[in-house]
């Protein structure tokens, strides 16, 4: 099993508050120190806590493209990730060059993640129209095919609902063209795509292996139709963490997460409902779930080292997963 960390990259992310690039770029530092395969970060023009009754208030946000290039010149093996990219903030073409850039000055390190976006106070804010689900994931569509094309060094000519190319190259183009995922909760539409054009699927935040299962024999249905074998297919699972040396200290662990939520993130969760469905307990139940996750397929975890995503409040919980979950795992 691979293991990445959700880097810290918002306003909320760190007890302080506040974010710079600084503090990215150390969590990923830190993350290749300690072992882990990858490091991700998301794409939100800032994020909101209003849908938990929380402050709504726009909190900073990192813009995840310029950071992974920043975190690319400073780090030498781990993988840099995007936990997802919104298809429809960005040029296909655009998006592919920029892309490119990274995988090229990272020595073929990236991991380049895509889904339709979800956040309508951030589409309204910036000047971009919030579109029908439909509308919204015919531009994934779009751009993962344009971007792929593109990658294989082709001369692109199309009209789309997200631009117009005309003998397009990109040049110079990837050594190798960087691994590209979809993220989503895996309707039949998006499992459809990803059969036909991605390397892998990506869901998050919070499932249990039973339920996963479900939606291993969704990926296998949707490979079929498309004739792919199902195991060229990656898969891959972002869950939240919280970790304790010992059963006492897995639920004091709990119970401070639960009071750091945002409004009522948290309010309808004990310590059974939050481990039932996210990476947490001892390092024992851990890597047991770990493995019950691996028997499913699932090549890869991306650790959410707390209650909210891509959020370090804790270094310690990092520093203890990586000590007794990714070194065990690895037979260290």
């Amino acid at each position: 099993m691979r293991f990445g960390l959700s880097l810290p990259h918002y306003g909320f992310s760190l007890p302080t508050g506040q974010i710079t690039f600084a503090d990215a770029v150390g969590w990923a530092r830190r993350a290749e120190e300690l072992g882990f395969d990858s490091v991700w970060v998301s794409d939100h023009f800032f994020y909101s806590f209003a849908r938990y009754g929380a402050d709504p208030s726009p909190i900073a946000s990192l813009e995840p493209l310029a950071t992974l290039a920043g975190i690319a010149a400073v780090t030498d093996r781990v993988r840099l990730g995007t936990l997802v990219l919104c298809a429809a903030f960005r040029h296909p073409a655009l998006l592919a060059k920029a892309a490119t850039s990274i995988d090229l000055l990272s020595g073929g390190r990236l991991d380049l993640g895509l889904g339709a976006g979800w956040m309508e106070e951030e589409f309204e804010a910036f000047g971009y129209r919030f579109r029908s689900l439909g509308e919204r994931f015919a531009i994934l569509e779009e751009t993962v095919e344009v971007v792929q094309e593109l990658f294989g060094g082709e001369a692109v000519t199309r009209d789309g609902p997200n631009g117009t190319l005309r003998e397009a190259v990109l040049a110079p183009a990837p050594d190798r063209p960087p691994p590209v995922w979809l993220g989503g909760k895996g309707g039949p539409r998006l499992l459809r795509l990803a059969a036909r054009r991605a390397d892998g699927w990506n869901m998050v935040w919070r499932i249990s292996p039973e339920a996963y299962a479900k939606k291993v024999s969704d990926v296998r249905e949707a490979c079929e139709a498309e004739d792919r074998d199902p195991a060229t297919l990656g898969l891959s699972i972002g869950l939240y963490s919280l970790i304790g040396e010992n059963e006492a200290a897995a639920r004091a662990a709990f119970e401070r997460g639960r009071a750091a939520a945002p409004g009522d993130a948290m309010t309808a969760d004990d310590d059974d409902s939050w481990r039932a469905d996210t990476l947490s307990g001892t390092p024992e139940q851990i890597l047991e779930r770990v493995a019950a996750f691996e028997s499913l397929g699932v090549r890869e975890i991306i650790v959410a080292p707390w209650v909210l995503p891509f959020a370090i409040h804790e270094p310690e919980q990092v520093d203890l997963f990586a000590e007794r979950v990714i070194a065990p795992s690895r037979g260290n």
